[in-house]
């Protein structure tokens, strides 16, 4: 991969990270941003 390759690649996430901060700042999103992950905790015992 050459250096131009790996400046557009990382120009495109620059730009992806920068529109994912841009959605989760809009004030104008009222639905909740809260993504609930469901945990497996298991027991053990010695």
């Amino acid at each position: 991969m050459t250096t131009t390759e790996k400046i557009a690649n990382a120009k495109k996430r620059i730009d992806e990270l920068e529109r994912l901060i841009k959605y989760w700042n809009d004030s104008d999103h009222d639905e909740q941003k809260i993504v609930n992950f469901t945990r497996n905790i298991e027991n053990k015992y010695a």
